[in-house]
Order: C-alpha cells, then structure tokens, then sequence
C-alpha cells in the first residue's frame, strides 16, 4: 500500500478528490436544463395519480380511505391535532393568508435560489446536492402513485363531480363525539392564495393526492443542508432551520398535509442524501479514471 501513487490511491478511494481546476467545470445552463428537464417529467409523472383521473375511477374514495388510515393512525399515537392546530390560527385572517402565499410560492422559489447558491459557491458538492433532490423527487413520485392520499383540506370538500373531497363518503370518524364533520378548512378557496387548487387550469395540472411525502417538507430540509456549511455564524444556522419549521407549520394550518406526511418528506430526504451522495463519488471515481488514464497516455507519449 505504502508503494502506490497518489493517483493510484486516488482510483481506490471510496471518495476520491478531482483535481480543483476540474471542480469548477460546470456549464449553468446545461444545469438548468437538466433540472428543467427533470421537474418537467415529475410534473408529468405525478399528474397521471390522483386528482387529474378523478373522473370514472376511484382514486379520490382509495385517497380518502388512506387519510382515514393516517388520522387512525396518529389518533394511535395520540398526536392527531392538525384540526386544533389549524382552529387556533383561523380567526388571524392575515395570517392564514400569508401562510397560503408561503405555501403556494416558497417551495418553488426558495429551492430554486439555492440550488443557484450551491452552483455558485459550492460547485465541488453540487453534483451531490442535484442528485439528492432529484432522487428524493423520484422517491416522492412513487409515494405519491403507491399511497394517493387526501389532504385534510378535502375531508369536508364536495365529492366529484362538484368538487375533489369525500364529503359523501360515510365514515364513522367524520362524525366523532357528535361533530358534524373532520372539521379542517380550505383555507386557500377560503382566504384567497396564489391560485386555487379546485377550478381553472390549476385543477387540471395538479395533483391534489400528492400529499405523501411532503414535499414541502423534503425539499425545505434540503435547502437547510445545502446552506448550513456556507452559513458560519450561529444566528444564520439558526435560520436556516426556522424555514422548514415554518413549512411544518404551514402545511399544517393551511390544510394541505397531515403532519406524518412531513415525516414521509424528511424520511425522503434521507434516503435520497445517501443514494445521491453515493452517486456522485461513484461519477467521481469515474472521472478520477479517465484523469488518470489520460495523464499516463500523456506521460508514454513524451516518453
């Protein structure tokens, strides 16, 4: 061992370093196509489950049917209060209408601008970063084909085809201790957002199932991660954690997601941190080969 080359160690290395220079050999919009590219085909993917075939099939009643198993199961637990959350925060009109702006443009835009940070001052990692969201995206897509989950917001909601909800669907947890209904509000075709999910185009290129994972959730955590070695002082680490907590809360009083679904997000992240990292020393590996193949033809030519 103590014989072999850097180089050589380099090849054998789990996770080997590329030359500096090499590091910073990104073109940014090939970058951004690929992103484009991929949040397209997931847009595409995640449409063809749930709300967008909620005509002549039973998704919206499979949906419901999983919303009840997720509020008995939390009931379990003894943590089912995302109505009493919800309750506390509706009488502050401002508010429920600045979390529904929040909901509606902070997922996209927020990430967006990190994964430019990242591309900008952490270009020796960002490969590992635009795997991991990649892959935690295709790990929501499969959550959200395998398990269509509604939202709290349509418990209550109209039955298709005047609405997306299972408010004509029977069930012994609707009417609990002698109340009327589940209780959850809409809060955005209540309060006004960005754009309503149940009429217009918005409800033809959305999925209104999609709730486990959250991706609210996953990507806000991601987003933290990604900053927090670029973040040195305490207060600005302190931050960067308030905004998934503020998303948890979010997802909560606005009726979108169970609590459990930010659980499914975090656990998202996780998994696609190791595959993406793992992914991105494998093509490491890759190019520290070609380097130095390249190098050792060099070397014989001028021999």
């Amino acid at each position: 061992m103590d014989n072999l080359t850097t180089d050589e160690l380099q090849q054998r290395s789990r996770r080997p370093t590329l030359p500096a220079d090499f590091e910073h050999r990104m073109v940014w919009w090939k970058e951004a196509l690929i992103i484009s590219a991929f949040y397209s085909v997931y847009t595409l993917i995640r449409n063809q489950f749930g709300s967008t075939l909620v005509k002549g099939v039973s998704i919206p009643e499979h949906a419901f049917t999983n919303a009840v198993r997720v509020i008995r199961f939390e009931r379990w637990l003894g943590l089912f209060h995302e109505e009493t959350i919800q309750e506390w925060f509706l009488p502050h009109v401002w508010f429920i209408k600045t979390m529904n702006v929040y909901y509606g443009t902070a997922h996209f835009f927020v990430t967006l601008a990190v994964f430019v940070v990242l591309y900008k001052f952490r270009p020796s990692v960002f490969g590992q970063w635009r795997n991991t969201l990649a892959v935690m995206t295709t790990l929501a897509i499969i959550g959200f084909s395998l398990f269509p989950l509604m939202p709290p917001r349509l418990l209550d909601a109209p039955c298709p085809d005047a609405g997306f909800g299972a408010q004509c669907i029977v069930n012994e947890l609707r009417t609990r201790n002698g109340a009327e209904n589940f209780g959850f509000s809409d809060t955005i075709k209540e309060f006004g957002g960005p754009w309503a999910f149940d009429s217009g185009a918005a409800s033809k290129i959305t999925n209104q199932y999609a709730a486990m994972p959250s991706l609210h959730i996953g990507w806000s955590m991601w987003c933290a991660f990604g900053l927090w070695p670029i973040a040195r002082k305490f207060w600005m680490r302190a931050a960067l954690f308030i905004y998934p907590s503020v998303t948890m809360l979010c997802i909560i009083v606005t009726g979108n997601h169970f609590w459990i679904d930010g659980v499914g997000g975090l656990l998202a992240y996780s998994v696609a941190y190791f595959i993406g990292t793992e992914l991105h020393y494998l093509n490491r590996r890759r190019l520290v080969s070609q380097i130095s193949k390249a190098s050792q033809t060099q070397k014989q030519t001028l021999d």
